[in-house]
């Protein structure tokens, strides 16, 4: 088996040599079944209707095309919050994938902590959860994170979320790439969400959006950029994102896209002088974390340990030996297509109310 970050330097063509070219060629043999199978789930969804049902409320799917993190989280939580702003009761739903057994996962725990006021069920049968959701918690929308290829349960809306330093993963579907379906799947979805627009050039982002909508022209077209929102500890203290300028930052993280994490701390003018990534949703344990206690105080003058708030929560700490350890939070600035995403946005509410 091969390490995430292995995979991704396999499959992108970081590796070399004779190796690395023979195992990319079993993969491409493996890609094509595994796109066999996609196309048949596909298909039986597009030509049977009677697959997928319908709850009494409405659904909005948040997903993506690709492996790993594409910035989903950040857009969750500001659709909940618009939602939750017009009083009405939402509930989250998802698969609960890397949680153990019982237990929440990272993103789960930390929405949790963000969004106090939304319940968060996880089951991988979401029509389970849904129908919970509904008679239980009397919800009055479901919001389903990391949906768009559950298509068991019908949904209203559709936002596909693409990652703009990784938008096409590495033009081959799992396993040769990254991708889990086809782009041609866009298709199916209502939004098309350009993740991180902030950290490409203005011609990067048009080149994206015509290279996307030759898939799906009449989706819903939006750019976000993961804004810092402030520093917070397990204790519940906050700072402002200004306390890291010309710190001197150790800095890890367990999620999809490390680089992604590294690149927000150099925005917000930190000096990180050291950066370690786990695989996306790392379990700690005792040895991680003395592990981490040693590697943060090998580097002289390090002002502060950092991580995000998915790692904060699992490792419920406020300090690392004897260094803080704080987590960055990220919300979403909407860069372009606000009014009519929102326009989608208040079409379902209108149902919702008869008017």
């Amino acid at each position: 088996m091969l390490d995430p970050e292995t995979f991704r330097e396999l499959v992108s063509g970081q590796s070399k040599g004779v190796r690395a070219t023979c195992l990319r060629i079993l993969l491409r043999i493996a890609e094509g079944a595994y796109r066999a199978v996609v196309h048949w789930l596909n298909f039986r969804y597009d030509t049977k209707p009677k697959l997928t049902h319908r709850v009494a409320v409405p659904v909005v799917s948040v997903g993506n095309l690709t492996l790993g993190g594409t910035g989903k989280t950040p857009l969750v939580l500001w659709l909940a919050r618009w939602f939750r702003q017009r009083a009405i009761r939402v509930t989250l739903i998802s698969r609960g994938y890397g949680a153990e057994a019982g237990a929440q996962n990272d993103e789960a725990l930390e929405l949790e902590q963000r969004l106090p006021d939304v319940p968060h069920l996880q089951n991988a049968n979401r029509l389970e959860a849904a129908r919970v959701a509904i008679n239980e918690f009397e919800c009055q929308l479901l919001l389903l994170d990391d949906a768009f290829q559950h298509r068991r349960l019908h949904r209203d809306l559709d936002v596909v979320v693409i990652d703009a330093l990784e938008p096409f993963g590495f033009g081959h579907v799992f396993p040769r790439g990254t991708l889990r379906e086809p782009l041609s799947s866009l298709k199916r979805a209502q939004i098309v969400c350009l993740s991180r627009a902030n950290l490409v050039s203005a011609d990067q982002r048009q080149s994206l959006k015509v290279r996307l909508q030759e898939f799906n022209h009449k989706a819903v077209w939006v750019e976000i950029a993961h804004q810092p929102e402030q520093l917070i500890n397990t204790a519940g203290e906050e700072w402002p994102v200004s306390s890291i300028s010309q710190k001197r930052i150790a800095a890890f993280c367990g999620i999809g896209n490390p680089a992604a994490f590294h690149r927000t701390l150099l925005a917000a003018n930190a000096e990180v002088v050291r950066f370690r990534a786990f695989p996306d949703h790392h379990r700690y344990n005792r040895s991680d974390v003395e592990s981490l206690q040693q590697w943060a105080t090998e580097s002289p003058q390090v002002d502060t340990v950092l991580c995000t708030h998915k790692d904060l929560v699992k490792i419920s700490l406020s300090q690392l030996g004897d260094l803080p350890l704080r987590a960055l939070t990220i919300g979403v600035q909407i860069l372009e297509g606000q009014e009519a995403m929102e326009s989608k946005l208040l079409e379902i509410l209108e149902r919702m109310t008869g008017n």
